[in-house]
């Protein structure tokens, strides 16, 4: 086995960014191998080394789960843990994770001792890591001989960083100083001592500082015990063939994408576009994001940037909006885009043969060398100029999976998944029935696309493994009944294969309180691809039938809601995959027996003339009907219509436009 090691420096990260927004040095060593290439290599131990890995990285996020206190964290499971390597390479692939870089940028590796956790939520000082400042980064080296030669990481969203509202989300923030305390990285444990002054200035700052402290305590604690099983792992095995291993690892991951997914998109350029529909401070408008994708089979090698020859995927935002005045902007354009990299590669493994093999594919560092980014100026929504807000960022990045999956669609011939949910924060606060503050808030999910193969699934998260707060522990804690949490009927877009369905969940306030929202989509809605339609948008009405009816906007920080009153929350549902007019009756049919469809939308958006009652038991269609109501339409055609449906909400955010220009194969 060769001994020897490999620690070139990817140049793109050194000549990249002379300095950070603090004008600290960002020429760190980063993206390079750890041994020469072609190191032989036991593809046994590769494969021991992959399932510890995988294994130490869920027994983390399961350390933090049950010993933390805050309901985001524990019960709704808005975290992560990520494993890197010494060059700062994500060696684990289930979930995205933030990044290591600003660590090692701040404190030299060879200065780093056994029980040092270092931590940091600073947006920009982050280096595309962080997206908002309630997400909390906590990191601890591993040591094997005395140096360092792995991170364990874990990082979560937490109830309260301080700021103008509780839950440090304000909607109508114009600057990061109105989100909440902003830590660059700071060593908050010193060879096991932690830092009680730094701890004591996070909880005051906190409206929640029990469970903060109770919190940071878990991952603290969770990722030094990570970082002791993978020291174990380099005791067991040895640093040399550890490492070949970790090369190995990622290698295989660049060849898997190389020869599985890039070589399904055609060589050329497609460009495609999608929009965030408000800020919090501008009234409602389109917020462009923008890619142009070109797959280049044959693409020379670039070593000054660290690339490979052969596929390359160049993903360009320029035509990407301004930055935003309110809080939805992200710092995407750091260390070459790394992060995003990593965020969106994701939607590529819908490209896999099939479902099962696209379970199979984990996203590590080594997607990265096959994707090239190139950024717009400073001052757009993804170059955004400190101190920009940036709490709603998810309206951008998460746009930003929709926006690769559509103009990958636009390869590919429409053979990728319709417009998926997006997240959206909602919840409660004020007083207890003893007089307790209290702060309730959930991360609730809504419909997948439809697919080429498949409806799409209803209520999925994007977050990795998070839930909706189940319903037993939040009427137990705080002052509201849940009445009803189940599927939004109709929410799902009309296709061949339908959307998945939203949420639609009802609250009842036992005591006056507060309704506060993060969300959009409220106007704008999942687009529908080849024919599909676009799914049913984001709402929340309270005291829906009552005397006091209103719908409350998407971006609410303080909306009152009276003792009695009810919440009706309904999610987003999942854009349609194909022409609703070739969906199989006997398909339309079971949706309506399910409570999925109404009887309304059966003949409404499917034209299928059903027979009999769900109520009888006797539900069924007229085929001759069906047929004669469906020769009566017109089909969806890839000459004459767009290739996207962005639904009504899109015409009054574009001039009474039906469709944008790209919208068009």
């Amino acid at each position: 086995m060769s001994s020897t090691f490999d620690t070139t420096v990817d140049p793109a990260y050194v000549t990249a960014r002379p300095v950070n927004p603090a004008g600290l040095p960002t020429a760190y060593s980063h993206g390079g191998r750890l041994t020469a290439e072609g190191s032989s290599v036991d593809p046994i131990l590769v494969e021991i080394v992959q399932g510890t890995l995988a294994s130490v990285e869920m027994e983390v996020e399961t350390a933090i789960g049950r010993t933390s206190r805050s309901p985001m964290i524990r019960d709704a499971h808005d975290f992560r843990a990520g494993i890197h390597d010494r060059e700062l390479r994500k060696l684990t692939g289930r979930s995205y994770s933030a990044l290591v870089h600003p660590i090692v940028r701040d404190f030299p590796i060879e200065e780093m001792r056994e029980g040092d956790v270092f931590f940091h939520n600073d947006v920009y000082e982050s280096e595309g890591g962080i997206g908002h400042l309630p997400d909390l980064c906590v990191t601890v080296p591993v040591f094997h001989e005395g140096e360092v030669v792995a991170f364990v990481q874990a990082f979560g969203h937490h109830d309260d960083i301080g700021g103008a509202v509780p839950g440090s989300m304000p909607s109508n923030a114009t600057t990061v100083y109105e989100e909440g305390l902003a830590v660059p990285p700071i060593k908050l444990w010193d060879a096991g001592v932690p830092n009680r002054s730094a701890l004591r200035i996070m909880t005051r700052n906190s409206r929640m500082p029990d469970s903060l402290a109770a919190d940071l305590d878990a991952e603290c604690s969770a990722c030094l015990m990570g970082a002791r099983r993978l020291g174990e792992l380099f005791e067991r095995y040895g640093r040399e063939a550890i490492e070949t291993s970790f090369d190995a690892i990622l290698d295989a991951t660049t060849e898997t994408y190389r020869r599985e997914i890039l070589s399904k998109i055609p060589d050329g350029t497609y460009v495609w576009e999608d929009y965030a529909e408000h800020d919090g401070v501008d009234e409602p408008q389109l917020h462009t994001q923008r890619i142009t994708l070109t797959k280049v089979s044959d693409a020379p090698a670039d070593p000054e940037m660290g690339r490979p020859a052969g596929p390359r995927l160049i993903i360009d935002f320029t035509g990407t909006s301004a930055q935003a005045k309110g809080p939805i902007n992200h710092c995407g354009d750091y260390v070459g885009g790394n992060f995003l990299k990593k965020w969106l590669a994701p939607i590529l493994r819908n490209l896999a043969d099939t479902p099962e093999r696209m379970a199979e594919l984990d996203v590590n560092e080594g997607i990265v060398p096959l994707i090239e980014m190139r950024f717009p100026e400073k001052g757009t929504l993804l170059t955004p100029i400190h101190p920009g807000p940036t709490n709603a960022r998810t309206f951008v990045i998460l746009r930003l999976l929709g926006v690769l999956a559509g103009v990958v669609a636009k390869a590919v011939d429409g053979k990728m998944p319709a417009d998926q949910e997006t997240i959206r924060y909602t919840g409660v606060y004020g007083k207890d029935l003893e007089g307790n503050d209290y702060l309730m808030r959930e991360v609730l999910g809504g419909g997948s696309g439809g697919r080429y193969y498949a409806d799409g699934e209803d209520t999925i998260h994007v977050v990795p493994d998070s839930r909706n707060l189940p319903t037993e522990f939040t009427e137990s804690r705080f002052p509201f009944i849940v009445e009803r949490l189940g599927l939004a009927q109709d929410s799902g877009g009309a296709g061949e294969f339908r959307g998945g369905l939203g949420y639609e969940k009802h609250i009842r306030m036992l005591k006056d309180a507060h309704f506060m929202s993060i969300a959009d989509r409220s106007i704008l809605a999942c687009w529908g691809v080849r024919g599909g339609k676009a799914g049913m948008p984001f709402q929340v009405v309270i005291d829906p039938g009552g005397p006091d009816e209103r719908e409350v906007d998407a971006l609410a920080d303080a909306e009152e809601i009276k003792a009695g009153q009810l919440v009706r929350i309904r999610t987003t549902g999942g854009g349609g995959w194909g022409d609703p007019l070739a969906r199989e009756p006997e398909s339309v049919v079971r949706d309506v027996v399910w409570g999925k469809v109404s009887a309304e939308a059966a003949l409404r958006d499917y034209g299928v003339v059903l027979t009999g009652s769900t109520d009888a038991g006797d539900l069924g269609f007229d085929a001759d009907a069906t047929v004669a109501e469906r020769g009566g339409r017109a089909a969806w055609s890839r000459d004459d219509d767009a290739f996207f449906d962005r639904g009504p909400g899109y015409s009054s955010l574009a001039d009474g436009a039906a469709f944008a220009d790209v919208d068009r194969i």
